[in-house]
């Protein structure tokens, strides 16, 4: 194993980008990294596993060849260069489909998780100016409810099932066109992906990939995921958000390594039936999802024991719990990793790199990132003060963020992004987590902007004024907790409480709704209105704080 120190000092940047990429920054394309340069005879590409059982393969060769069939479908209907194409789809081949015709085309892929509702939906293909947007049968019914909606192509179910009149069939225009495009190649600095960040004071923000990143997503796959050859993969995030597309596809593929997909909902049985049936050795996720595993207790650890050679987590700070666990029981390290969908990861407890891993820390800068703690002043901090996690840009080749698409942004603050966390250097050069700074909530893994909840709500005519925060939670981290100002012709009862509660499921996404919601008369503002979260957030902690010193004296 190569050790963290010299890596670190004997990293070139030049050097890393040659060993990475077919192609090089003046000249490249994600099609050509993640596919067409590991189309060998017979290599597999995808591990794909259904809910009732069934799985299928499908290798580099496959992907590339119904990729420029799809590309080609996209050249007919105009869609050009830096033009987005949008991807409301699960975990299946399709979605790989999507993804790399955009990419062969030089066009950018927008991944739309498939748990959010119209309204999110919306709010991000508008945003995009979207060329088009595919999806599924299962998925369709939600576009009918998105206003100025860009033409749809439906992968079908049997027998045509979601096919509305007008739409695109996705299997059936792949027929038309032929199996080879000719991959248009771009700079380093031209975007491949389209995401968007969980906003706190306004509506989720766009950001561009440029395809450089493709170098630090494979980085991060190798040096702390420690992806080997011989190791067979999963990660369990889903590709609509940063860790899946980032990590769980264009890291791995672009090293020519086969990816898994499992396409049905997280649960301790199927998650035990796809480890041992692909015998998958190196797994990632997040503590929710292995905080359910270890509730299963027996269940899960005596199928899977013997199994995993290494975990990662990632989404939020690991718990030591979780970390004993993981080695009492399955024998097997588990580190935890800390990044943003604006940088990627850029502090982990690396598991193909050497060094010290202490309890409760986020682990060690990325190579190619200074990582820094600042105070209120932007300046440096020594060993043991808390302040703002910050990239040191100047010294940071591997760091590809520039900004939000059409967003001001107070992040950059000379050389630093500011990362709003709130984090403590240690002495040996590791960084802990110490808390965020912003209001984003984490819960169960995905990152929440009250904002998006506060404004569902407040479309509800028995709602004033909304409030969202964080509240803790031992297994979610955090519940989204809503405190709500009533219309005084509206009663606030359990009744009320449960409709708000299917409003904004039903607008935004199944993570995203309040699962609590409190009737308040007044929210607390500062002097010129603007709304006081940290309030409302310290309360319910000193709250849950009470609450377990109690039950421990009882």
């Amino acid at each position: 194993m190569r050790d963290y120190l010299t890596s670190m000092a004997d990293f070139d940047y030049q050097r890393t980008v040659t060993a990475a990429l077919d192609g090089h920054l003046t000249a490249v394309n994600a099609c050509v990294e993640c596919c067409d340069r590991h189309a060998l005879p017979g290599r597999i590409a995808l591990f794909w596993e259904g809910r009732d059982a069934s799985s299928a393969t499908y290798t580099f060769t496959q992907l590339q060849e119904q990729a420029a069939r799809f590309a080609n479908f996209l050249l007919a209907q105009g869609v050009k260069r830096g033009d987005k194409v949008a991807g409301l789809l699960p975990r299946n081949v399709e979605l790989l489909i999507v993804a790399f015709a955009a990419w062969r085309i030089g066009a950018i892929y927008q991944p739309l998780f498939t748990a959010f509702g119209p309204k999110a939906i919306e709010h991000r293909l508008n945003s995009s100016g979207a060329a088009l947007v595919v999806t599924d049968a299962v998925n369709r019914a939600k576009l009918n409810e998105v206003m100025a909606c860009p033409a749809i192509v439906t992968v079908a179910g049997a027998k045509g099932q979601g096919l509305v009149r007008g739409d695109f069939s996705f299997w059936a225009e792949l027929d038309n066109y032929p199996a080879t495009c000719e991959p248009v190649m771009l700079s380093g600095e031209d975007p491949f992906l389209l995401m968007f960040t969980s906003g706190t004071t306004g509506p989720a923000k766009p950001l561009l990939v440029p395809l450089k990143a493709i170098v630090a997503f494979q980085s991060y796959t190798r040096d702390a995921v420690g992806l080997r050859p011989e190791d067979s993969f999963w990660n369990l995030a889903d590709p609509g958000w940063a860790y899946g597309i980032y990590f769980g596809i264009t890291g791995p593929l672009s090293m020519g390594h086969p990816i898994t997909f499992y396409d049905g909902p997280f649960t301790v049985e199927s998650t035990c039936r796809v480890i041992k049936k692909l015998g998958i050795t190196n797994l990632t996720g997040s503590p929710t999802a292995y905080r359910m595993l270890i509730a299963a207790g027996d269940a899960f650890s005596s199928k899977i024991k013997g199994q995993l050679r290494v975990v990662s987590s990632a989404g939020e700070p690991l718990n030591p719990e979780v970390i004993r666990w993981f080695a009492d029981e399955l024998g097997v390290t588990i580190h935890d990793h800390y990044g943003q969908t604006e940088v990627g990861m850029v502090l982990c407890n690396h598991h193909g790199l050497e060094h010290a891993v202490h309890m409760g820390a986020a682990g060690f800068a990325s190579p190619g990132h200074r990582i820094v703690v600042l105070d209120d002043n932007h300046q440096e901090l020594p060993v043991g003060q808390p302040g703002i996690l910050a990239v040191d840009r100047s010294q940071s080749p591997m760091c590809w963020f520039g900004g939000y698409e059409g967003f001001p942004t107070k992040a950059f603050v000379g050389n630093y992004y500011l990362s709003g966390d709130t984090v403590e250097l240690n002495p040996d050069g590791s960084i802990s987590f110490v808390g965020r700074s912003d209001d984003v909530i984490t819960t169960s893994g995905y990152r929440v902007g009250p904002f998006d909840v506060e404004s569902a709500l407040i479309e509800h005519p028995a709602v004033v004024e909304a409030a969202v925060v964080g509240k803790p939670d031992r297994e979610r981290t955090e519940l989204v907790k809503a405190f709500v100002v009533l219309n005084p012709q509206y009663l606030g009862d359990a009744q009320l409480a449960e409709t708000l509660r299917l409003h904004v499921r039903q607008r935004l996404a199944a993570h995203a709704y309040p699962r609590e919601i409190e009737f308040v008369s007044e929210l607390p503002k500062t002097p010129s209105g603007k709304l006081q979260r940290f309030i409302l957030r310290n309360q319910e902690i000193a709250k849950a704080e009470l609450a377990a010193s109690a039950s421990v004296s009882a």
